[in-house]
């Protein structure tokens, strides 16, 4: 894949939507930069968390967008092998916990 056309095709549609529908694009740009406001993490960090729950999501487009970002924000690929890392770790987590879940549904189908 071309990361750099995809995120660049990304955000010319995103333009687009935002001709169409700009409260739409509006509160998804307030929601996004509500966080930063607070001071609490570095853009970095942001970033870096972004790109893992992009991972998490299956976001072709948040992960083109947040990749150039945290390069911009200068993460490394060892700090971004780390996100990554834990994105790995919660997928598989969330796996764990929802087959638990699964399992009190089988067991509940199986009830008269």
């Amino acid at each position: 894949m071309d990361w750099n056309a995809n995120r660049e095709h990304l955000l010319a549609n995103v333009g687009e939507l935002q001709k169409l529908s700009p409260g739409t694009v509006e509160g998804y740009l307030t929601a996004s930069a509500a966080g930063a406001k607070t001071g609490h993490l570095d853009a970095k960090t942001r970033q870096l968390i972004s790109l893992a729950v992009a991972v998490t999501t299956r976001c072709d487009g948040c992960i083109s967008v947040h990749a150039n970002e945290a390069v911009k924000e200068g993460a490394t690929k060892e700090e971004v092998a780390e996100a990554l890392g834990v994105a790995v770790a919660m997928n598989a987590g969330a796996a764990l916990v929802y087959s638990t879940r699964a399992l009190e549904a089988f067991d509940a189908a199986k009830k008269p």
